[in-house]
């Protein structure tokens, strides 16, 4: 699309900033974050300076829930919205003096004008991928909190007087239960949900064919590339999880061995990273590919990355040929 005018957009809680750039010197908005203010919003912007919804892209930083109303009136009011990353924005405009909401929004606004070419527009995807998403979040804080009052009961127990830690820890365990029936209750919602959706069952059972790949690492990745559409190659994928391995080199004076960078999704890469682990303990041919490997003299994390690579490969790959992993016969491994 051929956009002439653009929009940035600062997001909060409670309000949204807007600066348009069309030609002339910048215009700035702002509405609270809500449906109805942010549609009166834009209609005030494109009917004071006469704008085309063909014609215009809106953009703003990726900031999950606060984006959601945004998301909402773009998509069923038919304004192009691209969400960036906001390390992205950041690293591109240089040293920066200063911030506030309304600088912000230009920032992104020149952004946006000057990376139009790589504008990804947003679209609508299925709501169970959104539905799944938020249950995943919710188990993952219900695990934190879980994780840090066993650690109590464990850690206190030789410091504090007997007969005070004894109700201490009456009272933390009957909170452990009552975490650990939500988490379970959770967790069953979201295999209702897998199960109610033709293509998500399908890919799960296809991912899940696969040793090492249990639930947990089946359902982020259906979530994280919301069913396979947002990321459609393995190389991709690994780098968003922070497992391809890039060159680090300058002139003959600088010099690194290749390692993964860290940015990266860290819950998808301690996913894989366990999952890996998995396969180890198995008797298959990632075993004694990470065996013959260490014979070698690879360095252990190296090898057991290079088989989180190979997990990846495989997901894609039972998803793209629509058919479960076919383990390969032992006496075949070369």
């Amino acid at each position: 699309m051929n956009f002439i005018n653009f929009i940035g957009v600062d997001l909060s809680k409670r309000t949204l900033d807007f600066c348009l750039l069309n030609g002339s010197s910048p215009k700035f908005y702002q509405c609270n974050n809500t449906h109805s203010e942010i549609t009166n919003t834009l209609q005030l912007i494109c009917l004071e300076h006469g704008l085309g919804k063909d014609e215009t892209l809106l953009c703003a930083e990726h900031t999950s829930y606060y984006s959601k109303p945004l998301q909402q009136v773009c998509l069923t009011s038919g304004y192009s919205l691209w969400l960036e990353n906001p390390t992205q924005i950041k690293t591109s405009q240089g040293l920066q003096r200063g911030k506030d909401d309304k600088q912000d929004a230009q920032r992104i606004a020149y952004y946006a004008q000057r990376f139009v070419d790589k504008a990804v527009i947003l679209k609508a995807s299925k709501p169970i991928y959104e539905q799944l998403a938020y249950l995943c979040a919710e188990r993952e804080l219900l695990l934190t909190d879980a994780a840090k009052y066993k650690a109590q009961l464990k850690d206190e127990v030789s410091f504090i007087d007997p007969q005070f830690f004894k109700a201490k820890k009456k009272r933390i365990k009957r909170l452990i239960n009552e975490l650990e029936a939500a988490i379970k209750a959770i967790e069953k919602q979201i295999s209702i949900l897998i199960e109610s959706d033709d293509v998500c069952r399908q890919h799960y059972q296809l991912l899940t064919s696969i040793d090492g790949i249990g639930k947990q690492i089946a359902v982020y990745t259906i979530v994280e590339t919301k069913g396979f559409t947002r990321f459609t190659d393995a190389r991709k994928f690994a780098c968003h999880a922070g497992v391809a391995p890039f060159k680090y080199f300058s002139g003959s004076s600088i010099r690194s061995a290749n390692k993964v960078s860290h940015r990266a999704n860290k819950k998808i890469k301690k996913l894989l990273h366990m999952a890996a682990l998995a396969v180890l303990r198995m008797n298959n041919e990632l075993k004694d590919y990470y065996n013959r490997k260490v014979a070698e003299g690879k360095n252990k994390m190296s090898v057991i990355n290079a088989i989180r690579a190979k997990l990846i490969a495989r997901m894609f790959a039972v998803i793209h040929n629509n058919s479960p992993y076919q383990k390969k016969l032992k006496d075949n491994v070369v």
